[in-house]
């Protein structure tokens, strides 16, 4: 394994995501929950630029009528169909699903954003 240096810390916007590329692959880096996460720029679904979609919260569980948002700026959806994935694990948000994004381990330190890949 192997750490690159993709981005500066501040460079990467508290809302949406900082593209970046890494040999062949691009990554979005999102800032969730004050902590900075990498997934490749890649739907399982039909290979849409994922990363490039909106993000957003969701709908939580709720009573029948009682539409409670919550997770506001934890949630992106996929540019072509919709699709919603959780900035903080990967997985697609419909229960049973398998399907997720793949992600790669992240550090920052001294002002930088290092991603670890097999590269």
């Amino acid at each position: 394994m192997t750490l690159h240096r993709v981005a500066e810390e501040a460079d990467v916007p508290a809302h949406g995501a900082l593209l970046v590329h890494l040999g062949g692959l691009e990554i979005g880096l999102f800032r969730v929950r004050g902590e900075v996460r990498a997934w490749r720029n890649h739907c399982p679904h039909l290979a849409a630029p994922v990363c490039r979609g909106r993000v957003t919260g969701t709908l939580l569980p709720s009573a029948v009528y009682a539409y409670e948002p919550g997770r506001d700026g934890e949630v992106l959806q996929c540019p072509w169909h919709g699709w919603e994935f959780d900035l903080v694990t990967g997985r697609h948000l419909v229960t049973g699903s398998r399907s997720r994004l793949r992600g790669y381990p992240v550090e920052v330190r001294d002002g930088g954003v290092y991603v670890q890949t097999r590269v």
